[in-house]
Parts: structure tokens; sequence; C-alpha cells
């Protein structure tokens, strides 16, 4: 069988690294390498992405102001 996640349209903040850098997420800390983007979720945390999973997973609203 097939399933589907089930999830709430969340909106997060994301941006593009510039550097290789540690991020310190709720998991321990992990590598946003150059070009990866870092993702700030709904309660101010923050984790790495490579280019093709957000790709995928996000889609753009809008510039923030």
């Amino acid at each position: 069988m097939k399933y589907r996640v089930q999830k709430k349209a969340i909106i997060v903040d994301a941006e593009i690294s510039d550097r290789d850098q540690i991020i310190h997420t709720l998991e321990g800390d992990m590598i946003a390498h150059k070009g990866d983007w870092i993702i700030t979720g709904v309660a101010g945390e923050k984790y790495p992405c490579k280019p093709d999973i957000f790709d995928k997973t996000y889609v753009v609203l809008g510039k923030k102001d």
C-alpha cells in the first residue's frame, strides 16, 4: 500500500548558505555546505536542506519585506 504524509501548510523562512557552516539543529550539529538551503522552522529551529530536496518540497510564496 502507498501512503501520503498528511501535513499542515506551514510557512517557513529559508536562505541559501553562502559558505560552509555548522548549524545547531534539534537533532544535533549539522553541516550546511555552500549552496544548501538553511530553513528556519515555526519554532525558530534551523536545519540545512540540499537544493534538490528543497525544490521538491517547498514552493516560493514571495519575498520577505
